[in-house]
């Protein structure tokens, strides 16, 4: 039987001119409405290139895309609580925190200080995206617990939970726009009457407002939205056009860009706990980084986190969201019986689990064992992830086997977690690379729903679904991050079969 596949939206031509002029004409769309990078080979501040794209949209269950934009704000409210439960946080990242000591540690350590300080605000900001990929072997014969399968034959069987980030969230721009090229490169092809199956797309607006929202939540309307910033900023496009679109939804609201080290040497708290900085007092601080221990280039940019978290500026991520988004957490969320703490509801909670896989810990007994013996035994049925975000981190293949042998008898195996590969269906498509002769390939894809949520321990007063993305890659690839370097940009074509 051959492996599962979804159809293409429609037939590419088959003229090779008539191909390349598409193309040609995609790219400069592309550069010239902002769904581009810089380039990480010939970095230029003055210079951008487009990020690599699928020709055409990716066919997508409408089942399913609905389900997931549907699900979005009870994970919203989920991760929230949980961001907000102490007892549970502490439960899950006492170990993750001792065997990933150089950043799962140093943040519990700032969550510590900050909680027995009080909380400053009480207000959090999130701006959260959970990822999920259409599964297409739980059915099938393969070590998952009877928990985690489902019944159905199709294409593909059902849709399963990736991850769920809460900082850093990107796409925000590169989302909408990808579903703008898409709408071009149909009309450019005759195909109009098609346009009708491309969502709506109001992720950047959406999180913009949300943004926009807590600085009024703040009360000062002298105050700024700080964004921070990594010292080399690749994915340009994506943080600019969120500055740009709140200056044009609120132009009350200023932003302003600056690096942990610039908050580090410059910025400071006064007497209210204020955060200062060049003079502006922050009512929103917005990380862009900050999601790998890459991204602390010494101990003066952790000093400027806690400055940060004790400050009265709303965060986004505050460091318990950040925590609350750990794998660790997500691992112990899958548990029988633990969504129940946090979310009412039956139906609502048999809908957050019917999206979770297989995940597992590596804590130092029984279960912890067992999962060790299952990963080394068939390491390609599984991903290993570390407490990190951005792309690249994920260990896949023998790989996972060699990883595992040498930490087993480390507590450093405590700050990974072992998750069921999900295998989604393929489809055809090309992929248009800077420097690479475009080609049709086997794609698989991933889609995000963007969330904003703004509450305290007690109370949420703000909570959307905002938008979406869809990246892809090669069908024969394992990560997917286009900032990374692995994914392309791609949009939803919605179908009714499959």
């Amino acid at each position: 039987m051959s492996d599962p596949r979804l159809p293409s939206c429609l037939e590419l031509p088959n003229n090779l001119d008539e191909l390349n002029d598409l193309i040609e004409k995609a790219k400069d769309w592309a550069l010239m409405h902002g769904a581009g990078m810089r380039s990480k080979t010939n970095f230029s501040m003055d210079s951008l290139q487009f990020a690599p794209f699928c020709l055409v949209p990716s066919v997508f269950p409408r089942k399913e895309f609905e389900k997931a934009v549907a699900i979005q704000e009870t994970l919203n409210e989920l991760i929230h609580k949980v961001a907000f439960c102490h007892e549970f946080l502490e439960e899950s990242l006492r170990d993750s925190a001792a065997g990933d000591s150089e950043f799962t540690g140093r943040l519990y350590k700032i969550y510590e200080t900050v909680r027995k300080e009080g909380f400053n605000p009480r207000l959090t900001l999130g701006s959260v995206r959970s990822d999920v990929m259409l599964e297409t072997a739980c059915c099938k014969s393969r070590m998952r617990s009877e928990t985690h399968k489902c019944s159905q034959t199709r294409t593909y069987c059902c849709l399963k939970q990736v991850e769920f980030n809460t900082i850093a969230a990107g796409f925000l721009q590169l989302g909408p726009i990808s579903g703008q090229l898409h709408r071009f490169i149909l009309q450019e092809m005759g195909h109009i009457d098609k346009l009708k199956n491309l969502p709506e797309n109001n992720a950047l607006a959406g999180a913009s407002l949300g943004l926009i929202e807590a600085w009024k939540l703040f009360g000062n309307k002298q105050s700024v939205i700080l964004i921070v910033i990594e010292d080399v900023v690749m994915n340009i496009c994506d943080q600019r056009f969120l500055e740009f679109k709140i200056g044009e939804l609120c132009p009350e609201a200023r932003t302003i860009r600056r690096t942990l080290t610039d908050i580090n040497k410059r910025a400071r708290l006064d007497d209210h706990k204020n955060l200062i900085i060049d003079g502006f007092v922050v009512a929103v601080a917005y990380l862009r980084t900050g999601y790998t221990p890459e991204l602390f280039a010494n101990d003066g940019e952790w000093d400027a986190l806690l400055t940060m978290e004790r400050s009265s500026a709303i965060k986004c991520p505050s460091v318990q969201y950040h925590l609350a988004g750990t794998k660790k957490v997500q691992q112990l969320l899958a548990k029988p019986g633990v969504l129940e703490r946090f979310i009412t509801d039956p139906q609502k909670v048999k809908a957050v689990r019917e999206l979770f896989t297989g995940l597992y810990a590596f804590d130092f007994d029984e279960s912890g064992e067992k999962a060790i013996d299952m990963a080394i035994e068939n390491p390609e049925r599984f991903v290993l992830k570390p407490q990190r975000e951005g792309g690249g981190n994920n260990v896949y293949g023998t790989k996972i086997r060699d990883l595992l042998s040498e930490m087993r008898s480390s507590k450093e195996r405590t700050g990974w977690i072992l998750m069921d590969r999900i295998v989604p269906p393929a489809q055809e498509n090309i992929i248009v690379r800077v420097g690479k002769k475009p080609a049709s390939e086997d794609i698989v894809s991933e889609l995000g729903i963007f969330g904003i949520i703004i509450g305290d321990a007690q109370k949420i007063v703000y909570n959307k679904q905002v938008g979406h993305m869809l990246r892809s890659k090669t069908s024969t690839a394992d990560e997917g991050g286009v900032a990374a370097g692995f994914g392309c940009l791609d949009s939803p074509y919605l179908v009714d079969y499959c």
